[in-house]
């Protein structure tokens, strides 16, 4: 039998080395990709590992509410009558690179079914509130705000949206909305009383004007009634000498007209006839009607002295 040679003991040595290595190689190759990826036993498929950093997240609302109170005990809002009206919408943000990269919240609060969210404002249909205000310090990701607005009494009835935008530092931004109800008002105010001045008995008295104005949001008709010192006591007027003014005796109308053709009073409601007064639309153009009174003095009850008495004007729906 043929010997095999023998190796010098460097060569043995260096071809030991060779294959240390060369396992070594293999290990790192097949031990990190198997540490990476994810493969069936024959490698018929592979799952890959995916990775990316955000650099920036866009800010989100999450939530709001709305109220005509800081507490938001109420959800649909009533206008005040003849003024204005402070709605509040709280709004929960979010933002992942934290709370502070916030940069600007806004908010328009817009009536749904007579304008848009980008529509310029209008007393009636718009409002906008272009720097809403921190509520308190956020927690991490999250922070509350208050986009107030003052709402005049003669805003459309029906559904309204407030719509929030968020704007971070990398001018990103995310928006939301959500909805409240306007609901109607039918209110009226009317000239600080009704003076006869001076007449005697069996005289008519000057004529007299009451002035309406109308304080809702809707168009409104209006109903008078009178009494003396409680309601239904079938009075116009008490007297604090002799005897007293019965309520048939006083009189109005739309227009400055004869007595006789007057409507007359009475100790319940009685529609004023053709008068509606229609809701403001424009600032600082208030809705009025006159109305026209007259009284004749009888002498039934022989009344005498200082006599005073009261009307009823009543705002109802057109």
């Amino acid at each position: 039998m043929m010997k095999m040679p023998i190796m010098p003991k460097s060569f043995r040595m260096s071809m030991l080395l060779v294959l240390i290595i060369l396992s070594f190689t293999v290990f790192l190759f097949f031990g990190l990709s198997s540490a990476a990826n994810q493969h069936d036993t024959n490698y018929k498929n592979v799952t890959v590992r995916t990775n990316v950093n955000i650099t920036n997240s866009k800010p989100e609302v999450l939530g709001i509410s709305i109220s005509p109170d800081i507490n938001f005990s109420q959800k649909n809002i009533t206008l005040n009558a003849g003024s204005l009206r402070v709605v509040v919408c709280n709004v929960s943000l979010r933002d992942w690179n934290g709370y502070t990269d916030i940069y600007l919240v806004n908010a328009t609060l817009w009536d749904v079914k007579n304008s848009q969210q980008n529509t310029v404002d209008d007393n009636n249909t718009h409002y906008t509130n272009y720097n809403c205000t921190n509520a308190e310090d956020g927690v991490n990701y999250t922070v509350d705000y208050y986009c107030n607005f003052s709402v005049y009494y003669y805003a459309n009835n029906g559904t309204w949206n407030c719509s929030v935008m968020v704007t971070d530092t990398a001018q990103t931004s995310g928006l939301k909305g959500n909805t409240t109800y306007f609901y109607s008002i039918y209110a009226l105010n009317v000239t600080d009383g009704i003076f006869y001045g001076n007449a005697a008995v069996e005289d008519y008295t000057i004529n007299t004007t009451a002035n309406v104005t109308n304080f809702g949001n809707m168009p409104i008709n209006i109903t008078v009634e009178g009494y003396g010192s409680k309601q239904g006591d079938g009075l116009a007027m008490n007297c604090s000498l002799g005897g007293n003014i019965t309520v048939d005796n006083e009189r109005f109308s739309l227009y400055d007209t004869a007595f006789s053709s007057r409507t007359v009073l009475n100790s319940s409601p009685v529609n004023v006839n053709g008068l509606t007064v229609l809701k403001q639309t424009v600032p600082n153009t208030l809705m009025t009607n006159s109305t026209y009174w007259q009284m004749f003095i009888n002498s039934t009850n022989n009344p005498g002295g200082n006599c005073s008495g009261y009307v009823i004007f009543t705002a109802m729906a057109s």
